[in-house]
């Protein structure tokens, strides 16, 4: 939606100083002038300068000069001016704002507002710049010479470049599962310590494979300027697991790649994708094009879709989708698929996705809300009824998402095209979709992508934002790597979902006699079906059998802590790969859950907590992501920290200096808490806090967990009066989460 467009060129200019790149993270200080052009301003009259919804820049503030981001702004002639800082001040996604109205007096032409963000004369260590990449991040200048509250953009924007800083971490990323013989690839780069990749390498690694490799070379060389290096056309020559070590060239091992599982023989293989991101042309940062050499380069993705909010995807911007799909896919390599996310009020249905097999397909938006052209408004869909019905016959397939709206799928639902539900993204964990959809007798499968805003597809660091988690992977199991192979895999939930891990997941549920495997869901209609004796995630059968065997087949990325195998609401068992005998001296807190449903649903949990004759030997924090959140040790007995959730947990780990000593005592606005050390063990000790899921639970865990490999079988009784969906839930030691799609047995 543009700002009037009346004589801008006689709004005045705006210039920025210091110009230049300026590392994601760090403190500055910028100097913003506005020189009021031939029309001045009138009493009353304003200036906004925004950034964008994804930006995490420190908020400006006015009242400590020596604190993080104070700010400061004058007029040259010496008007009073108001000044007021609000994240929601302006049209999405230019919504954070600084205002400045001139409440006393004028500003005639050459009249300058002085602008310092993180004025450092008193004090301030600065202004911290956005934590993610952006080469062209704009102070985006409105004014209102008029006082009308009719805002003009400046013509020509101040912007700065925000780029990574040097690498903290390293990442290498393999496949999880591939044939004897199959090629693959390995992927390696450096990260900043805000999940950045870094242009700032500059080395030589050597590669130490656990089995031989053909094609892997002994070493890589990263030089200044180059993001990431991809290793094709690798093989090994025998079943077995192939982990990755990674040196630098002091011999000191920088990161271990996750786990590739080689088979002799297999009907399906896994491909990872992130189905959901925005770019700059909708809420996102960065162009579309960027975005997906990210997905690809970056984050070694093999599938993607950008799914832009629809009511701010112009026509033009749709077709050049559309033509940029058509040109990165490739069979094989990387597959994109054209789509939105179709983004409708909350009591109309909430968002979904759409993906559609092929390029040309008509968008059916919610709104206009952010559209100036309506010359095809009567192709909205209002409702997600609406939407579904004109989906008919459409080669697409949808799934339901939480972001700022979420899905209402009590609501509308459309079992013919709506095959999943996001239950991770940036926003949060969401297991109550799932749970929705058990409710309502729908067969869906489990899917978790990003959502990302911050131009980091696949591997999206939620940054210092209000985003409370970090973004989400699918793991598509598919004959090929082909858009047909994919969406075979997708209508058939043959997938499982991480909240980024690449985790090798498997289950299945083994029959004494034969089951009847469904070719389509039954709810669409008569369906033929296939006798079997074995199914796999996602599979929908019936059986006469009373009883059957399930099996779980997990190689994680980190050591595994526990294993949740549930039928629909009910948890049948919590597997640990370790006994009571093996517990030690580590207890590890959690806090989870969310405050509701909607926009609000962060729960802080700022607090800590006090160890009562005895004392931390050493803590260790899970998904603090946000570097401005922290857990701190203030003594030997006692932590503090600042976090958050949105449904998804975080919380420590603390080796105590005994293991059965004393009593802990949590302090939190939600939770106030007090028990003795001897009595946590392996079961949770859980403290509500009210809202969905929302909680502490203390647990104890061995001193070290080498377990990375859960293989188990369980016996399971099929209940005759509802659906029987067998699934599970898997945490990782470093705080990862992973779903399988369930396995469907129809009630008798």
């Amino acid at each position: 939606m543009p700002h009037s467009t009346y004589f801008a060129e006689r709004m005045g200019h705006a210039t920025i100083e210091p110009q230049g790149e300026f590392e994601a993270g760090s403190f500055q200080s910028f100097t913003l002038t506005y020189t009021a052009g031939y029309f001045g301003i009138d009493d009353t009259g304003s200036i906004k300068v925004v950034h964008r919804f994804a930006s995490d820049m420190g908020r400006p503030q006015f009242s400590d000069p020596g604190g993080w981001n104070f700010t400061t702004v004058e007029a040259s002639n010496g008007a009073v001016l108001e000044v007021q800082y609000d994240g929601k001040r302006n049209i999405r996604p230019w919504d954070k704002t600084l205002f400045i109205r001139v409440v006393r007096g004028f500003l005639r032409e050459g009249d300058r507002i002085v602008i310092r963000f993180g004025d450092r004369r008193q004090g301030s260590p600065g202004i911290r710049v956005q934590t993610f990449n952006e080469p062209a991040f704009e102070f985006r200048v409105l004014v209102d010479a008029f006082a009308t509250y009719n805002y003009t953009e400046l013509p020509k924007q101040p912007r700065i470049s925000v780029v990574a800083g040097p690498p903290a971490t390293y990442h290498a990323a393999l496949p999880t599962l591939r044939r004897v013989g199959e090629a693959f690839r390995l992927g390696f780069k450096g990260v900043d310590r805000w999940g950045n990749p870094s242009h700032r390498v500059d080395g030589t690694f050597t590669l130490v494979p656990s089995v031989p490799v053909r094609g892997l070379p002994e070493s890589i060389t990263l030089r200044q300027g180059q993001y990431a290096c991809i290793l094709d056309g690798l093989a090994v020559a025998a079943p077995g697991e192939l982990v990755v070590r990674v040196r630098d060239g002091r011999g000191a091992d920088v990161c271990r790649s996750n786990p590739l599982q080689i088979v002799a023989r297999a009907e399906l293989l896994p491909f990872w994708g992130d189905l959901h991101g925005q770019s700059e042309e909708t809420i996102g940062t960065n162009p579309a094009r960027d975005l997906i050499e990210f997905a690809r380069d970056r984050a070694f993705l093999d599938v993607m879709s950008h799914q832009g909010n629809d009511f701010q995807i112009t026509t033009p911007f749709w077709n050049e989708l559309n033509a940029l799909t058509r040109e990165y896919n490739e069979d094989g390599r990387f597959i994109i698929f054209p789509g939105y996310e179709w983004s409708g009020n909350t009591g109309l249905g909430g968002d979904r996705n759409v993906m559609f097999m092929e390029e040309g397909r008509q968008i059916h938006r919610s709104s206009h809300a952010l559209l100036d052209d309506l010359s095809d408004v009567a192709t909205d869909c209002n409702s997600a009824r609406d939407l579904f019905d004109a989906l008919k016959g459409e080669d697409c397939v949808v799934f339901a998402h939480i972001g700022g709206r979420y899905a209402d799928i009590t609501m509308a639902h459309d079992v013919r095209l709506e095959r999943a539900v996001e239950v991770h993204s940036d926003w949060g964990t969401f297991e109550w979709l799932v749970e929705d959809a058990f409710n309502q007798g729908y067969r869906v499968g489990i899917l978790a992508n990003s959502d990302g805003h911050k131009g980091r597809h696949g591997a999206s660091h939620p940054g210092a934002s209000l985003f409370g988690a970090y973004g989400g992977l699918s793991c598509i199991l598919a004959t090929e790597l082909t858009r047909k192979g994919i969406f075979a895999a997708l209508r058939k939930r043959h997938h499982y979902a991480t909240s980024g891990c690449r985790m090798f997941l498997e289950t299945g549920l083994q029959f004494d006699g034969d089951a009847e495997l469904f070719a389509d869901d039954p709810n669409l209609g008569p369906t033929t079906t296939t006798p079997v004796r074995q199914a796999m995630m996602g599979d929908i059968l019936a059986s006469r059998a009373r009883k059957a065997r399930f099996r779980v087949r997990a190689v994680g990325s980190a050591p595994i802590e526990r294993v949740e195998i549930r039928n629909r609401l009910q948890t049948l068992e919590t597997f640990r790969p370790y006994a009571r005998a093996d517990l030690g001296r580590r207890i590890r807190v959690i806090w989870e859950g969310s405050e509701y449903r909607g926009r609000g649903r962060q729960t802080i949990w700022d607090g800590g907590c006090r160890l009562e004759g005895n004392g931390f030997e050493r803590v260790s924090p899970i998904n603090f992501w946000n570097l401005d959140r922290r857990l701190e040790q203030v003594g030997p007995s006692e932590l503090k920290w600042s976090a958050l959730t949105t449904g998804c947990f975080g919380g420590f780990d603390a080796w105590l200096d005994d293991a059965n000593a004393g009593t802990l005592r949590i302090d939190t606005a939600l939770v106030k808490a007090e028990l003795k050390v001897a009595d946590i063990g392996l079961d949770d000790r859980v403290f509500d806090a009210g809202g969905i899921k929302r909680r502490i639970r203390v647990f104890r865990m061995p001193d070290e967990n080498p377990h990375h490999h859960v293989d188990i079988e369980r016996e399971v009784t099929l209940v005759d009066h509802h659906d029987n969906a067998f699934y599970v839930c898997l945490v990782q030691e470093d705080g990862n989460l992973a779903w399988s799609s369930p396995i469907y047995v129809v009630g008798r």
